[in-house]
């Protein structure tokens, strides 16, 4: 929870300003981070659209809130959010693939629209940049890292994440989604089964006090 909910709300609420009524592409939906920025950014009013690598993690994005889970083996997620917002576009766009997908995110975004990356899992962390379209459009590129915060810092975040996502949780609007655990012993296998790519949300290793 720490790592998923820290990160989501840091970068989709603060950084990226994601407010009830507006809309959001989640890049990696069914992982950590986008199980609970589905669940936050629908909880909080947001519409939701999120890719993810199988029809089936598609159907789980929705589950969780999305209004549409785009393969994007199968599907342009850029044409898909084009069709569904009118041409509009979406307010932000939460990335963890850069590289070959930067252009993309810009040509998905709206008028004012943010750009929040977090991840570099692409083939390249260096991007050419269509600046005309930035100035047109007024949009905002900004990126971060949680890790190396200093305490006060994470401390601000724990305290906003008391006040704003707390009660979501227990009122149980959100949860962490668990896809399996596995005891310590085995942590080989779910590090293959992690490998596989076929779980949605976290995997859990577990540890006997005894």
């Amino acid at each position: 929870m720490p790592e998923t909910f820290f990160t989501v709300w840091t970068n989709v609420f603060d950084r990226g300003r994601l407010k009830s009524g507006e809309s959001a592409l989640f890049h990696g939906g069914t992982s950590g981070i986008g199980t609970t920025a589905i669940q936050l950014a629908a909880a909080r009013g947001a519409r939701v659209f999120a890719t993810a690598g199988s029809d089936a993690k598609c159907r789980a994005c929705e589950a969780l809130g999305a209004e549409r889970g785009i393969n994007y083996r199968t599907e342009d997620f850029v044409a898909v959010v084009q069709e569904r917002t009118g041409g509009r576009g979406v307010d932000l766009v939460l990335d963890i693939i850069g590289g070959e997908y930067f252009p993309k995110n810009i040509a998905v975004l709206a008028t004012d629209g943010r750009l929040v990356q977090i991840g570099l899992m692409g083939k390249s962390p260096s991007v050419t940049i269509d600046l005309n379209q930035v100035l047109r459009r007024r949009l905002t590129i900004t990126g971060s890292t949680l890790r190396v915060r200093t305490v006060p810092e994470k401390g601000a975040i724990a305290s906003a994440l008391r006040a704003e996502v707390w009660p979501l949780l227990e009122a149980s609007r959100v949860r962490p989604v668990v896809y399996t655990t596995f005891p310590l012993r085995e942590a080989a296998a779910a590090h293959r089964l992690m490998e596989s790519s076929e779980h949605v949300g976290k995997i859990v290793l577990t540890i006997n006090s005894v």
